[in-house]
């Protein structure tokens, strides 16, 4: 038999398909001890789809519905309006409405009753829909509840909620609303408790709002509320608003707005001893749940009621500690521009080749760096480390150490090591050794090249078990490569000649960021090749209009296939592959080898390749190599000569030239481990691949890509027994979707805060953006906001705004004038690649794709750091 109504009571988190995540909540909450819940009961979704399912004009509109986009707002707002007339039009049939009516008759049928809609998909932990469908309060008399029954169902067709779902993939179809309708409670006072603090994610601060008359008002932004902090059963801050509105309920039913008497408007809503009580009743809610809650309360007749309860959707969960004690966690995702979530077999492969444990959140990687902070050693060195590389970090970190979250010990302790976030300075010994031997950098590219050619031999005859065990013994010697001490100890050398000249200079000459023109063009760095390598595939193309014409319209990935028949395809595709062979392993977010690679989807190139074919003259590379080389060279130069003028000038001009020699020679390599990582992780994602495609012939996954789900000691595992449970790649695919609507923050404590950190505003024009300068040199040009590399449309003389770039952005960058981003430091990728082409960039600007919009003229000001909007 259909349940068509359920009191509170017959109600738990298992009938959620029956009653929505409000309902379902709602039966929870009265099943909790000492937890008071207005009694009442849920019209269930079989109702709903008993009064829709049939309804030929409804299924009509519907199909229609299903074909709209978020974009069409005009064709939503028309046909979402025609369902909800057509579902307020069909009659309840007389066994739901006397089902209804036994309820009412029980509760008190001319008392007054809270309608509400609880959707299927709302309230979720994956979800919050709130605020999307109705709400109608004392209503009174059994004709004015169904009534507004039929208008909750209509208002799961609300424009709002309609685009909600086009948003978040959920099917129009397979969403079914249930009806709250809770006796009402009239209180004095009412609010929204958080017991975790809504603004920090601080777990152990509970945040209440609280404000006179029904929540509703507070609710709906009519009124501001009081805003109390509560920590360890003490108060830690308390905002006392003037509340001159409150709703109050009308005797014949529905609500009023009211005047509060001006004695009253700023007399704190809840006593000190009432605030505390109602702190001690979340935390309990919050057990029962077993995650932190967003809980609507009343105080009535000096009893408190609570009315509601969801999980709150927005927080960043907390690293998981085996101890109680605090901890400290760095983004490694900020420290490898790389922001997004990665995939399990992503992270995984990403925790194999990390030196020291890495905590998982949120679908990213952290450094637990309490230890570090505990030292005054070891604290010096990680925020002289983090000023250079992320100095909203340090920023964050230096907030958590004045707060004395972490206590730092005597200085007698011997510290462990810090995984590679401390790279530290060579001896003098092995630059010596690093500065008289010219074939260093070429020896070392050498060595990787050959060990990766070896790999790709190897790898051939390998498959199944063999295969995985042979990967994971290969991810020894890409760790030993990466982490090669000679390797390391040259890109340091020129990492510190670039902070030497940029002190020196700035105390003997009083100029800034010297060392960003000294880095222009410089010989070995493979990412800025790239861009420039991009340039030399468009004047292979150049002279094909007919090439060109078939390019600006091809959709697919087989182009190159089809190109060879058009006068210059074989040319065309002979320059694309070689390209592909060199550059083809890399992607936007290539620590993660899930990513999809160019060589896999080669038309990624075709809108930069075409952007070089509008924007540049031919032989473009060479010359902008050349533009940058006799800048440098220039530079030193001058700086030579100026240096002679002044006291002790030739020992100056002479320990400058060796360090400027250093820049020149060895920042280059800087690019070349992650290219030699990157190109192994491809090696084993082509490898990996086939053994999915046999997964899939024994019928073992469903797609190839369903790997991805897994961690390699789980593939290695599917791989061996032929078994998968497919719970777990459905589960890992809903949690990844949860996990890109996550923000990431730069450092969270053990009480799950999240800090971004500030930047120091130093005689910043008015309205200027802050940020950090990285490449110097001023530019004005239109803003283009991207956060795809495939959607870049560029205009020579263009800036790029975007969220993070690694080394796949590089040929954009050939297009541009300067460079924004809102995750960077001195010597991440980018930033290296801005400097050698000389382009002015501001990295670590919070927000920067939001506050800058697309098409707008900015001016980027890479000496000082900042942004203006002109």
């Amino acid at each position: 038999m259909n349940s068509y109504v359920l009191s509170f009571q017959e109600i738990d988190k298992t009938k959620l398909s029956m009653v929505g995540g409000k309902g379902a909540n709602l039966g929870e909450l009265s099943k909790i001890e000492k937890i008071l819940v207005p009694e009442g009961f849920c019209v269930t979704t079989e109702a709903y789809k008993k009064i829709t399912e049939n309804n030929e004009e409804l299924n009509g509109l519907l199909d229609e519905l299903s074909h709209l986009r978020v974009e069409d707002r005009e064709k939503i707002g028309e046909v979402s309006k025609k369902v909800r007339i057509v579902i307020e039009r069909i009659a309840i049939s007389k066994d739901i409405a006397e089902e209804i009516a036994t309820f009412l008759t029980k509760f008190g049928e001319k008392d007054g009753y809270a309608v509400r809609s609880s959707a299927t998909a709302e309230d979720l932990p994956t979800a919050s829909f709130a605020g999307q469908q109705d709400t109608y309060l004392n209503v009174i008399g059994r004709e004015a509840i169904l009534k507004h029954i039929s208008k909750c169902w209509a208002s799961l067709f609300t424009e709002r909620a309609v685009t909600y779902r086009l948003q978040n993939g959920f099917d129009h179809r397979k969403v079914h609303l249930s009806v709250v309708v809770q006796k009402m409670v009239f209180p004095e006072v009412a609010g929204v408790l958080f017991t975790a603090d809504p603004v920090t994610s601080n777990r152990k601060v509970l945040s209440i709002d609280a404000s006179f008359g029904l929540g509703e008002a507070l609710v709906s932004g009519f009124v501001n509320a009081d805003i109390y902090k509560v920590q360890s059963g003490k108060a830690i801050g308390k905002k006392i608003s003037t509340k001159k509105l409150a709703i109050y309920a009308l005797k014949k039913g529905g609500t009023k707005q009211q005047e509060i008497e001006p004695e009253m408007q700023n007399r704190q809503a809840l006593t000190d001893e009432q605030i505390l009580s109602l702190t001690l009743m979340g935390r309990k809610v919050e057990e029962h749940f077993g995650c932190p809650q967003d809980i609507e309360w009343c105080l009535a007749q000096d009893t408190f009621y609570i009315v509601q309860s969801r999980p709150i959707t927005t927080l960043y969960p907390i690293p998981e500690a085996k101890d109680e004690e605090n901890h400290v966690y760095l983004s490694v995702g900020h420290q490898q521009m790389m922001t997004d979530p990665l995939k399990p077999l992503g992270m995984s492969l990403m925790e194999l080749i990390s030196f020291g444990h890495r905590f998982k959140a949120g679908g990213r990687l952290f450094v637990d760096v309490a230890q570090m902070l505990a030292s005054p050693d070891s604290r010096k060195m990680l925020l002289n480390n983090m000023g250079q590389h992320d100095p909203l970090m340090k920023d964050a970190l230096m907030t958590i150490i004045e707060r004395d979250f972490i206590k730092c010990l005597p200085n007698d302790k011997k510290e462990k090591s810090f995984g590679n976030v401390n790279k530290s300075v060579p001896p003098t010994d092995t630059q010596a050794q690093i500065e008289s031997n010219p074939s260093i950098v070429s020896d070392l590219i050498k060595k990787s090249q050959t060990s990766i050619e070896e790999l790709k031999q190897k790898i051939q005859t390998k498959s199944g078990l063999d295969l995985i065990d042979f990967i994971l013994k290969d991810i020894n010697e890409l760790k030993k490569i990466l982490f090669d001490p000679q390797s390391t100890a040259v890109f340091m050398a020129a990492i510190n000649a670039s902070h030497w000249i940029n002190e020196k200079m700035m105390e003997w000459l009083g100029e800034k960021n010297v060392a960003d023109t000294l880095s222009q063009s410089v010989p070995n760095n493979i990412t800025s090749k790239m861009g420039l390598e991009l340039l030399d595939v468009a004047d292979v193309i150049r002279p094909y209009p007919e090439i060109i014409d078939y390019l600006q319209h091809v959709k697919d990935d087989n182009f190159l296939e089809k190109i060879v028949k058009i006068d210059g395809g074989q040319e065309t595709r002979n320059a694309i592959l070689s390209y592909l062979s060199k550059y083809g392993m890399r992607c936007s977010g290539e620590i993660d080898i899930t990513r999809t690679r160019l060589s896999e989807k080669p038309i990624t190139l075709v809108p930069m390749i075409l952007n070089n074919i509008k924007n540049f003259e031919p032989n473009a590379g060479n010359r902008k190599f050349e533009q940058g080389k006799q800048e440098a060279l220039k530079k030193e130069q001058e700086l030579l000569e100026r240096l002679k003028q002044l006291p002790d000038g030739e020992q100056k001009a002479k320990e400058t030239k060796r360090m400027i020699d250093l820049i020149r020679n060895f920042i280059g390599y800087r690019e070349y481990p992650k290219y030699g990582m990157v190109n192994r992780y491809f090696v084993y994602k082509q490898a990996l691949m086939k053994e999915a495609e046999r997964l899939v012939q024994e019928g073992v996954i469903h797609e190839k890509e369903d790997i991805y789900y897994l961690t390699f000691e789980e593939l290695r595992e599917v791989v061996h027994t032929k078994k998968l449970d497919y719970h777990i790649i459905n589960k890992r695919k809903d949690e990844h979707k949860l996990y890109e609507k996550l923000t990431l923050p730069r450092v969270i404590t053990s009480d799950g805060e999240t800090l971004s950190g500030e930047y120091k505003r130093e005689n910043f024009p008015a309205g200027a953006i802050a940020g950090f300068p990285v490449s110097s040199g001023v530019i004005e040009g239109r803003a283009r906001v991207i956060l795809n590399m495939e959607d870049a449309d560029l205009e020579n003389g263009d800036i790029l705004v975007t969220s993070f770039t690694d080394p796949s952005w590089t040929p954009l960058f050939v297009s541009i004038k300067g460079l924004v981003t809102e995750v960077g430091g001195l010597m991440t990728h980018g930033v290296v690649i801005a400097r050698e082409y000389g382009l002015p960039a501001v990295v670590g600007v919070e927000n920067a794709t939001r506050l800058i919009k697309d098409g707008q003229r900015i001016r980027v000001n890479g000496t000082e750091g900042y942004v203006e909007i002109l």
